[in-house]
C-alpha cells in the first residue's frame, strides 16, 4: 500500500483544548500537501480554516465533544453551525448515558436528527467503544445503522482506550450496507494504519500519519 493511498484515508487531527492557532495551520498545511481526506478540528477553528484555505481543504469538526451528554438540541445546533462556517463532515459522540439505559429511540433519534440538520454533509458517529460491552457495541451498531448516519467511529481519543481491530470486526459483522468505518485513538505505527485499512476503515482518524509515513517519532491521539 503506497504512502498516497494510506494518507487519502486520513482525517488529519488535531482536537486538544489548547490547540494553539499555530499548531492548527501546521495540520491544514500538512493535509494540503499531503492530500489527506480531511482535517479534524475544534468547532471554534472551522469559520478561520476556511477563510484562510477556502476550498482547498476538506473540514471535519466534532459535536457533542468528548463527552456525549450534551441534550439533542444543542448538538443540532452545533452541527448546523459548524455547517455555516465551513465544515462538511460533522463527527458526533453518542449519548453514551442513554446507551448505557438503555434508552435507544433517544440515541437513534438524535443520530437522525443530526443527519436531517446536516443533510449531505457527513455524519459520522463515534461511540465510544472503551466505554462499551460487547451487546452494546452490537446495539449501537443497529442504532447508527438504522438513524442513517454515514460512518461509525470507534472512538474520541479523550477515552480510556481507542481503536482495536476486534472493534472494527464487529462493526463490520454488525453494520449496514450503507455505513462505513473510522477507526481513531491510538493508531500509531505504520502497520496499524495498514492493518485497519485492510479491515475496511474508509477512514482513521489519527494527528500522527504524517510524521509516520515521513518516519518520525510520534505522540498524542
Amino acid at each position: 500500500m503506497t504512502n498516497k493511498e494510506i494518507l487519502s484515508h486520513i482525517d488529519h487531527t488535531l482536537l486538544k483544548q489548547f490547540a494553539t492557532w499555530e499548531e492548527i495551520k501546521v495540520i491544514c498545511e500538512d493535509a494540503i500537501e499531503y492530500q489527506t481526506a480531511s482535517v479534524c478540528i475544534p468547532p471554534a477553528y472551522v469559520k478561520k480554516i476556511k477563510k484562510t484555505y477556502g476550498d482547498k481543504l476538506n473540514i471535519c469538526t466534532v459535536i457533542g465533544f468528548p463527552l456525549g451528554y450534551n441534550t439533542t438540541a444543542t448538538k443540532v445546533f452545533e452541527a448546523v453551525d459548524a455547517v455555516k462556517n465551513g465544515a462538511s463532515e460533522i463527527d458526533m459522540v453518542i449519548n453514551i448515558t442513554a446507551l448505557k439505559n438503555k434508552d435507544y429511540d433517544l440515541v437513534q433519534n438524535e443520530i437522525a436528527e443530526i443527519k436531517k440538520a446536516i443533510g449531505a454533509k457527513i455524519l459520522k458517529v463515534i461511540v465510544e467503544t472503551c466505554f462499551l460491552t460487547a451487546a452494546e457495541k452490537v446495539k449501537v451498531c443497529e442504532l447508527v445503522t438504522n438513524a442513517g448516519a454515514d460512518y461509525i467511529k470507534t472512538s474520541t481519543g479523550f477515552g480510556t482506550a481507542g481503536a482495536t481491530i476486534e472493534d472494527i470486526r464487529l462493526f463490520k459483522a454488525h453494520i449496514g450496507p450503507n455505513v462505513k468505518m473510522k477507526a481513531a485513538g491510538g493508531v500509531k505505527t505504520v502497520d496499524d494504519l495498514i492493518a485497519f485499512i485492510n479491515e475496511g476503515c474508509a477512514r482513521i482518524g489519527t494527528s500522527s500519519a504524517v510524521k509516520l509515513l515521513k518516519g518520525e517519532a510520534v505522540s498524542g491521539y
